[in-house]
């Protein structure tokens, strides 16, 4: 998530997305890891390919990419846009701040990580439970990632998807725990997604990484897992 700082000041807070390198290891099991695979239905991805869309619409619309490091629109111009600002929300009442952040990027290199996320845990996660179910979470954690952000950070902007991406971290813990019994290696999983989750927390405290986002994000996944994300679609 990208914050700015007091007036004057460009400096930049980034939601960390979830490393890419790690992607892979914390994605959602494939189907052959279960053991009862009947359970399962193939659905087609689409909703997550157009959250990508919808994110590059949002980052090239018409302004300029190099007025920041990330190669990025300016502070003030994410303002504009719909960035996240805290005394707008509570002063201006323009709570809509907190979803329309969750589409903004502070520039090139912030989007390309956090789309490549999303590509990759994202898809899988839509094929196995659907779009309906995993495009709730992400929207309702990104949310949550933005509500947490702006109860503890109250100065500066805030962009970025990352709250929504721990979301579906979250998601997946909670599916995993609820059917614990039909995964074939168990507490491989487990561990695996834990290692991946506490990794990607503990980038947030480098400089500039907005881990309320991060946390809000991932226990607004991890509970609303529980109760949309609790077995596979039939």
């Amino acid at each position: 998530m990208m914050r700015r700082g007091e007036a004057g000041d460009d400096t930049v807070e980034i939601k960390e997305h979830p490393r890419q390198a790690n992607i892979p290891v914390g994605s959602p099991p494939h189907r052959s890891q279960f053991q009862n695979q009947s359970v399962f239905k193939n659905w087609k991805p689409w909703i997550v390919p157009l959250f990508v869309v919808v994110n590059i619409c949002c980052l090239y619309c018409r302004h300029p990419l190099k007025e920041n490091p990330l190669l990025g629109p300016s502070s003030s111009t994410l303002e504009k846009m719909g960035a996240l600002d805290v005394n707008r929300v509570v002063h201006k009442h323009q709570s809509w701040r907190l979803i329309s952040c969750i589409w903004l990027h502070a520039g090139v290199f912030h989007l390309l990580a956090n789309m490549l996320s999303l590509l990759f845990i994202g898809i899988r996660l839509e094929q196995e439970f659907g779009f309906l179910r995993i495009g709730l979470v992400y929207v309702i954690s990104g949310f949550g990632g933005s509500l947490l952000s702006a109860l503890f950070i109250q100065a500066g902007i805030s962009v970025g998807a990352s709250g929504a991406l721990f979301g579906l971290l979250g998601g997946m813990l909670s599916e995993l725990i609820t059917n614990w019994t039909i995964y074939a290696n168990k507490f491989a999983a487990l561990l695996t997604l834990l290692c991946i989750i506490v990794v990607n927390l503990a980038v947030g405290i480098l400089p500039h990484v907005d881990n309320f986002a991060h946390i809000g994000g991932f226990l607004s996944g991890f509970f609303l897992g529980f109760r949309i994300v609790n077995s596979p679609p039939v």
